[in-house]
């Protein structure tokens, strides 16, 4: 091996060790990023799943509007707003459950049935569109709700959207 082939040799390594660096740097900076999107789809999972289920839970539908959603559902509480589980073997308490997505945060009631006022919990605080999250199937008497929530996106183009719905499991025991 001669020193030009070497020097020529020493000179590929280090540009294409530059290169690496500058990839490894860019993948560096760009994960505080990712990871705080990620924790934002997590959550925004978590508050669908939620609402879902409970949805799948529901006897009617009272109040539906596209920022929020009132209906009878079954909870496993001792009553209705309380924060104590029932025991497995104890029945269903049916109670009123609101959702109210406003501003940039969804909030979920609990009341007594046909009680729309109590304790807002937000479930689910960072969306970017919060006019239309809740759709109706069919309009009238509907027994399906779709969920949209938009979440923004940090560089600032575009939004993720999650969706999903559920239909009425429990419609036929309110009538």
């Amino acid at each position: 091996m001669t020193l030009v082939e070497m020097l020529v040799a020493m000179t590929m390594g280090v540009v294409v060790m530059g290169g690496v660096l500058i990839l490894l740097l860019g993948a560096m900076r760009s994960q505080p990023r990712i990871e705080k999107q990620t924790a934002h789809v997590q959550t925004a999972r978590y508050a669908m799943e939620r609402m879902t289920r409970e949805i799948r839970n529901g006897i009617r539908i009272d109040k539906s509007t596209a920022s929020s959603v009132s209906f009878e559902a079954f909870v496993r509480h001792t009553a209705c707003g309380g924060s104590t589980s029932s025991a497995s073997t104890a029945p269903s308490t049916k109670c009123e459950i609101t959702y109210t997505c406003s501003g940039t945060s969804c909030t979920r009631i609990e009341a007594a049935p046909s009680v729309y006022t109590g304790t807002a919990t937000t479930i689910l605080s960072g969306l970017s569109n919060t006019s239309s999250v809740f759709t109706y199937s069919p309009s009238t008497s509907p027994t399906f709700i779709g969920i949209t929530l938009k979440i923004p996106n940090s560089e600032g183009s575009g939004a993720l959207t999650v969706s999903d719905g559920a239909s009425l499991r429990n419609a036929t025991l309110g009538k």
